[in-house]
């Protein structure tokens, strides 16, 4: 125990948390468990490394250029170096900067935009191992997507208008965080209530037309107060011994059920459930693009051929993608880009001048979006009708990189190898996609400093 604090009792779930929080580190996760793990660290940074040269990353790292801190950490993708805490805030609004990082579906938030700058920060500036961090990471998952269940979804984020994005992140970023700093269970229990004090988030990020402040709301703000929390604790700082329960307590003032912070810990890992995007774009443009080139490919069907084409998508998330200013999240553009080029690229999906492209725009007017109430969230129905072929329909109902229909390492790795040769080169881009995929055998992880700058 680091040192004396005040609070009183502490209820069963909160003690179960922080020991398993304190002990993750030194943990043997599954072997099916690490190696998805991989996959989700390597494509937090390869989305964190693309998104250097997006608007929102461009700013955050003109915000901690100018903040001049200490060099404790290489920003993958820059030649950047800066604190810990504002390394994760900058890397958690690159790995959000646009619509390619990944997902949980049932607790609704994208965990990896913060929760792996986090623990790429941390890692470098203590110098940890790889395997540390795999721990990290998977650690993280499981406890911000306990928070959000505990919460309650619907609940909290569409009745009551909180932002799960930014309350499941920023708890899972202080936990992969204080992992890596050593915390034991005591501090783990401060580490909570820090965070806790420091949970925010509003849905009004939906409002956001450029993406900036939602890269924040989604990635940095959760990155760099997890950092914060996890820095403070292991400095010595005490806290309330069990801020979920009592007097003024977090559920006392949010609501939610206790029970689930603690659920099935160490047996049901909640990166298993979480999803991978296999489109560099919006989360409910997937499953339309998987059935599209579906029905592309397996018709020989090139864009002459097609007629009018429907797009079934779930009512609730409908208004997300339709007809929408930015190339990445508007479904009729990215459908049609589909059909002339027959796959998407992270360049063809951030391409803004495409959209005024003639032949593009002319494809675009034979699609017809439909708001389908029957259609579960991230489901999609392709309705196309061809001279040719005559009327074609395809479902999706769990599409690729799903917990349900995942993606291999050779698909996760192809992905990656698209966002970050750019940047990098291609020579480091497979240098550093190897050591990812083998992140255990990496002694320190600044060792990859010369793999990441750019």
């Amino acid at each position: 125990m680091a040192g004396a604090a005040s609070g009183g009792a502490v209820s069963p779930q909160t003690a179960a948390l922080a020991a398993h929080m304190a002990g993750a580190a030194k943990s043997a996760l599954p072997a099916h468990v690490a190696a998805k793990t991989r996959l989700h660290i390597l494509d937090s940074l390869a989305a964190m490394i693309s998104g250097a040269r997006l608007k929102p990353g461009e700013m955050a790292l003109a915000f901690v250029a100018a903040e001049g801190a200490r060099t404790e950490v290489l920003l993958p993708g820059t030649g950047i170096e800066t604190s810990a805490r504002l390394a994760a805030l900058a890397g958690g609004m690159m790995a959000h900067a646009d619509e390619t990082d990944d997902s949980h579906p049932t607790a609704f938030f994208h965990p990896g935009c913060a929760i792996v700058p986090a623990a790429w920060a941390m890692a470098e500036r203590g110098g940890t191992s790889g395997r540390a961090v795999v721990n990290a990471v998977a650690l993280g998952y499981d406890v911000g997507a306990r928070i959000n269940l505990a919460l309650g979804v619907e609940r909290f984020y569409g009745k009551q208008g909180f932002s799960t994005h930014s309350f499941g992140a920023k708890f899972g970023a202080a936990a992969a965080a204080g992992s890596l700093a050593g915390l034991d269970a005591d501090q783990c229990r401060w580490l909570l209530s820090y965070t806790a004090q420091m949970a925010s988030g509003l849905g009004s990020w939906a409002r956001d037309s450029e993406h900036v402040e939602k890269a924040f709301d989604f990635g940095g703000m959760g990155a760099e107060h997890g950092v914060a929390a996890a820095q403070m604790v292991a400095s010595g700082m005490t806290g309330v011994e069990d801020v979920f329960t009592g007097e003024r307590g977090f559920f006392q003032a949010y609501g939610g059920n206790l029970d689930e912070i603690a659920r099935e810990l160490g047996a049901t890992y909640e990166i298993m459930n979480a999803n991978i995007k296999k489109w560099t774009v919006g989360s409910p443009c997937q499953a339309l693009l998987d059935s599209l080139q579906h029905l592309m490919a397996e018709n020989g069907l090139a864009p002459d051929d097609v007629g009018a084409v429907t797009a079934r998508v779930p009512a609730v998330e409908a208004h997300i993608v339709d007809d929408r200013t930015m190339p990445d999240i508007c479904l009729q553009h990215l459908m049609a880009v589909l059909m002339i080029d027959g796959t998407l690229t992270f360049v063809s999906t951030h391409d803004y001048e495409r959209m005024k492209d003639a032949r593009v725009r002319a494809l675009r007017e034979r699609i017809k979006m439909v708001a389908d109430p029957t259609l579960p969230r991230r489901a999609g129905v392709i309705e196309l009708e061809s001279a040719r072929t005559g009327k074609l329909t395809h479902e999706t109902v769990h599409v690729r990189g799903t917990a349900q229909n995942p993606m291999t390492e050779d698909e996760v790795a192809a992905k990656a190898r698209d966002l970050i040769a750019p940047i990098l080169g291609p020579e480091r881009t497979e240098a550093l996609i190897g050591k990812v995929l083998a992140l255990e055998s990496v002694a320190d992880l600044r060792e990859l400093r010369p793999l990441t700058r750019a």
